[in-house]
Formats: structure tokens, C-alpha cells, sequence
């Protein structure tokens, strides 16, 4: 099994086979998510102080969140696939 890795912005990395929804933080179930996150302990904050636009959903139920936008995340999470299905 190959890891894949997403630039999620900032220099900051997370494992594509690990992500489970890649989503936009404006409504309340999501907030509430990002605060179960925040008191599980499992919340991982990748914005550099910058407005949260996307929220990274893992397996391990960790809640990541970036500045970039969740279309931007998930093109670079398909692009990584293809290129990896042209090297095979």
C-alpha cells in the first residue's frame, strides 16, 4: 500500500488514504464537530491564524483544519490519484 500525501496549505501534510470528508466549516453540525474535536484532543489547527475554510475529516476521527478551500483540497487529492494511476 502506497502513502499518499495532500498539501493541505502552509506546508502542512496529511495522509490521503486517511481522509474520510473533506468539508466546508459554515454549518452548525461541522462547528460542533470542530468542537468535539477541540475536547477530544484531536483537533489539529493548520490555518496559521488565517480564516478556516476547509475541515479535514480523518478515520481516526482527528478534525484538521486548513485555509484553503475544500474544492482546492479535494482537486489536489484527485490529481495525486491520477498521476499516481499513470505511473502504474
Amino acid at each position: 500500500m502506497d502513502i499518499q500525501l495532500i498539501n493541505i496549505g502552509f506546508g502542512n501534510i496529511v495522509s490521503a488514504n486517511r481522509i474520510v470528508a473533506i468539508v466546508s466549516p459554515e454549518s452548525a453540525p461541522i462547528k460542533r464537530i470542530i468542537g468535539d474535536g477541540r475536547e477530544r484532543g484531536q483537533l489539529i489547527d493548520a490555518t496559521y491564524g488565517r480564516r478556516t475554510r476547509a475541515v479535514i475529516i480523518t478515520d481516526s476521527n482527528h478534525v484538521i483544519l486548513s485555509a484553503i478551500q475544500p474544492e482546492t483540497v479535494a482537486n489536489r487529492f484527485i490529481l495525486n490519484k491520477d498521476s499516481q494511476m499513470r505511473d502504474n
